[in-house]
């Protein structure tokens, strides 16, 4: 009997979504439009050494490197971008054929992004950037619902969209991340992620295929999730933490600081959890545990 893919099994589960989404303030976005290797900074056709030096430098900054690509087919001789993405708002974009030119990259990377030395990577489109995994060496989940929700998102918003390299959580594809906001989005198929999306850049957070905000440790981004929730949405820009103070093993206490009409403050005790063992991924030799996060608010 054949095994049914990841996504398929945690849709039929109902695995819980919210609080993961992978933690990361700032992010390299490198252009390649070649194969991926699982690891994607092994792939061929990069500089030998890059993948290390962007992944150590990610890890000293709290960032994540991906590679990125345009959905579709490659114009012949187009020039390769990369851009530095931070939560903050700030991004740098250059372009690269070689070691040489990815060396700013990196600076960037590690000093943050200077708007006034790089454009953004088409004309006309600076603002939010678009990322659907398709990494399907990675996880097949990722290539095969991944791809064509790419496709109908570059469909409407082509100077935005790029497919991505792994994002994490391969069982909730497909997966799109928008930057420099950090929200990440799971479930989704082509016409979901468009109309997510539209909300999403009219200021209104999806809730339901909302995993959580990668600018926030996951029992935060539960908390800021349960505000939107019982206030009915609100934008990514309008929550944010305050003060977190673990009260107990696996339980936080988190003040969630709102705007637009939100509460200004709000407390939300956040309970960590575990789901019963599943295979999570479609490369996964067996069953794992996965954590869960329930958030209630306290005062309302």
């Amino acid at each position: 009997m054949t095994t049914p893919r990841c996504s398929t099994s945690a849709r039929r589960r109902g695995d819980p979504m919210l609080g993961t989404a992978a933690p990361a303030t700032r992010w390299l976005l490198l252009e390649h439009p070649g194969g991926w290797l699982p690891a994607a900074f092994d792939s061929p056709g990069l500089p030998r050494g890059i993948g290390t030096s962007v992944h150590r430098t990610a890890l000293a900054v709290g960032g994540r490197a991906v590679l990125v690509r345009r959905p579709g087919r490659r114009p012949a001789g187009a020039p390769r971008h990369w851009g530095v993405v931070d939560s903050d708002g700030r991004q740098q974009w250059g372009t690269w054929s070689g070691a040489d030119e990815l060396e700013a990259a990196v600076a960037a990377l590690r000093d943050g992004p200077d708007p006034d030395r790089g454009s953004g990577p088409a004309a006309g489109e600076p603002g939010p950037q678009l990322l659907v995994c398709t990494h399907g060496r990675h996880d097949v989940c990722c290539a095969v619902r991944g791809r064509p929700v790419a496709a109908a998102v570059a469909a409407r918003w082509p100077g935005r969209t790029w497919e991505c390299s792994h994002i994490g959580g391969d069982r909730f594809a497909a997966n799109l991340l928008v930057v420099p906001d950090g929200t990440t989005y799971g479930g989704l198929d082509p016409d979901s992620a468009v109309a997510v999306v539209e909300r999403h850049l009219s200021g209104q957070v999806d809730l339901e295929h909302l995993r959580g905000f990668s600018t926030a440790p996951p029992p935060v981004q539960a908390a800021l999730a349960a505000v939107l929730r019982d206030h009915g949405a609100g934008g990514a820009s309008d929550v944010r933490p305050g003060t977190v103070t673990a009260t107990a093993a696996d339980t936080w206490e988190v003040e969630v600081l709102g705007a637009a009409g939100l509460p200004a403050r709000t407390v939300v005790d956040v309970r960590r959890g575990t789901q019963p063992a599943a295979r999570l991924t479609c490369r996964a030799p067996g069953e794992a545990t996965a954590y869960t996060y329930a958030a209630v608010p306290r005062t309302r």
